[in-house]
């Protein structure tokens, strides 16, 4: 036997499972019925999980920063999203009787599983939403059914939340749909109400399609931005309001017509999202986006056709049945994203917060004459050259690429406006991924567990505590060479600053980014800066990656002030353009288990160096990426680019010419 042939013990190691496959995961999700039986795949779980009047689900034992009330009661409300589409597109799933029999006993005073009536930024004012689209789609289970008694409780605990005072946020949505469903059934509701939340969260709105999550001053432009709340929710409006207000409806469907074109790239040919962000644990509500322009029936620009939208939504809902190590053995969605990970999580995760993934299924709701169901799925427009492969997406100050088949955004200025957990990671790297996931850090001590993937780490305490960039100062685009530039700043402390130039891919070299940093420091530091992570093990024997193996292909190659990496990612490199000269030495970061939010198990190129109090240092970093996802060619191609690098553009060589000069 060969020294490179897998062990037995790898092959079954990497076969073996620690529960069988899920019903989800063996879904071919292509037809309505698919995406029916994949709805019902996930609520199905969820029975074993559910309080004796079903008002209250268990998904897991994991706390928050709300009550256990509130918290099952996310278990109860979120697979909602999912369920209520499904009855109201005349599919029956026998498991719908016990969120019926839930919502009278959640609402009910006088019973044991009653949630409580509605605080001052209470979290069940979040689940008050999927209620209220239940109604508004699905009254003829959800509220007909309903005796007197048990209407005028569903009117009180959703009017309880009218008046009270909530997050300046998507949070506002919340209250418009839970008022917009009593209103779709001839209830009592609050219409002023309605209008109030619906004028403040038009202040959110910053043109191009573009809202902020919250008023002027937060910067903030994530999923929620798109698919888990405001165009979602914005569409769903429209469609539910386009006879009562039309022109509310239609500014808010030529929304998410400018939205679309922008959102496209976030998502790459083998249906993967880039993650970028917080509250990744919804995973497939990323698209949920593209079920609610269904749901409207939003005719999107070219090349966006219904076939295009309709691949988009299903490649990615294919991907994620890939994903078979998202469910907990009983059938249960698990805190994390392609495994379990509460690294990954923020203090508002509870266990059935996953379930917010369930904005996916509103396209089921549409009959099955819909053009959205009629249409043959089409290959994402940008395979075909149907987009330009950079665009500028000027409101989120991101450059997004799809040049060479990569999926990806640079990206600038953007933060969290309250003390989320794994910050700098989410909003702060200078590139986000569809084929190489983020990664998050695990503790606060040494390199391993910072983990400076797509970033640029500084230590001033010899490499015990590192810092990375949060806070974005100055952020602004600049055009050279026919191409935007992000350009920004960042002060890790006082007397440190950096500024940043971020280069997207040229065509000449469609597999390289640029990052150049200038550095002045008044104290003295280590730096660290990271390409993207990567899968970390041999495919022979699944043990850690090492020096390269030119008999299997695989392993990575160190030289001097450049790394290169390849494994069953694909091929990820990084190179300092400056050479010696900046006197940065390249090696591999074994990154902490469980920091990298696709694959447990990564390895960092990364490059580093120290800079003496009082130092001005430039660096020009080169980036290159190839990934096994969408190139399927990147084995006969990766060693001919990566050995093209790129050159130091004319104008930036300018700049730091002109600087030494000063």
């Amino acid at each position: 036997m060969s020294s490179h042939a897998p062990s037995a013990s790898a092959a079954t190691a990497s076969r073996n499972r620690s529960h069988p496959p899920h019903a989800f995961s063996l879904n071919p999700i292509a037809t309505r019925d698919d995406l029916a039986a994949a709805c019902i795949a996930l609520l199905d779980p969820l029975r074993a999980g559910a309080s004796p009047g079903g008002a209250l689900i268990r998904v897991g034992a994991s706390g928050t920063r709300f009550d256990e009330t509130a918290a099952q009661g996310e278990g109860y409300a979120r697979p909602l999203w999912g369920l209520a589409p499904l009855l109201a597109g005349g599919f029956w799933w026998e498991g719908a009787e016990l969120w019926i029999k839930g919502l009278i006993n959640a609402t009910d005073p006088e019973s044991d599983e009653f949630w409580g009536y509605m605080e001052d930024k209470d979290q069940r004012m979040v689940e008050a939403c999927p209620i209220g689209f239940a109604l508004a789609i699905a009254g003829d289970y959800f509220w007909k059914r309903l005796d007197e008694r048990q209407k005028k409780n569903v009117e009180a605990y959703l009017g309880s939340m009218n008046e009270k005072d909530m997050p300046n946020t998507n949070w506002l949505w919340f209250r418009v749909f839970a008022n917009l469903g009593l209103a779709q059934n001839g209830a009592e509701y609050s219409s002023s109400q309605i209008e109030r939340d619906l004028v403040q969260l038009n202040t959110f709105y910053r043109g191009s399609g573009w809202s902020n999550d919250g008023p002027a001053g937060y910067t903030q432009m994530d999923y929620y931005s798109g698919s888990y709340a405001i165009q979602y929710l914005q569409l769903l409006y429209a469609k539910l309001t386009e006879s009562t207000d039309p022109a509310r409806a239609e500014e808010f469907k030529n929304r998410s017509r400018a939205y679309a074109v922008d959102f496209a790239y976030y998502f790459d040919s083998s249906g993967a999202g880039i993650t970028f962000g917080r509250s990744l644990t919804y995973r497939f509500a990323m698209a949920a986006f593209w079920s609610a322009v269904a749901f409207a029936d939003v005719e999107l620009p070219a090349p966006l056709t219904w076939g295009v939208v309709k691949g988009i939504l299903l490649r990615n809902l294919r991907w994620w049945t890939r994903q078979e190590h998202i469910f907990q053995p009983n059938g249960v969605l698990n805190i994390g994203y392609t495994y379990p990970n509460t690294y990954l999580a923020e203090n508002y995760n509870s266990p059935g917060s996953p379930y917010w993934c369930m904005l996916v299924f509103a396209v089921l709701a549409l009959p099955d004459s819909h053009p959205f169901w009629n249409a043959p799925e089409e290959p994402h427009p940008a395979e075909l050259g149907l987009l330009p492969p950079i665009r500028k997406l000027e409101v989120p100050l991101q450059i997004v690429s799809c040049r060479g088949g990569h999926h990806f955004l640079l990206c600038s200025g953007q933060s969290c406006h309250y003390p989320l957990k794994n910050t700098q990671a989410k909003y702060g790297k200078f590139a986000y991924s569809a084929a190489f996931a983020y990664s998050v850090s695990t503790g606060s001590y040494t390199l391993e567990q910072f983990v400076p993937e797509s970033a640029l780490a500084l230590s001033d305490d010899g490499g015990e505590i590192w810092k990375m960039r949060r806070e974005v100062l100055d952020a602004r685009f600049e055009e050279r060479d026919g191409l935007p530039v992000l350009v920004s700043a960042m002060k890790p402390w006082s007397d440190v600053r950096v500024d940043t130039w971020l280069v997207p891919p040229a065509e000449r070299n469609p597999y390289w980014h640029l990052r150049c940093h200038r550095i002045e420091s008044k104290r003295s530091i280590e730096t660290a800066e990271g390409a993207f992570a990567v899968h970390g093990c041999w495919e022979r024997d699944g043990r850690t990656l090492g020096a390269f193996d030119d008999e299997v292909g695989e392993g990575y190659k160190i030289r001097g002030e450049a790394v290169l990496s390849v494994s069953r990612s694909g091929a990820v490199g990084i190179v300092d353009l400056l050479g010696a000269e900046t006197g940065r030495e390249g090696s591999m970061l074994e990154a902490d288990a469980n920091s990298n939010l696709v694959d447990p198990r990564t390895l960092l190129p990364i490059l580093k160096n120290k800079i003496s109090a009082g130092k001005k240092q430039w660096f020009v970093t080169a980036v290159f990426a190839i990934p096994e996802q969408s190139v399927p060619q990147w084995k006969e191609i990766y060693e001919e680019h990566w050995n093209e690098k790129p050159s130091i553009p004319d104008w930036l060589l300018n700049l730091i010419k002109a600087d030494q000069e000063s």
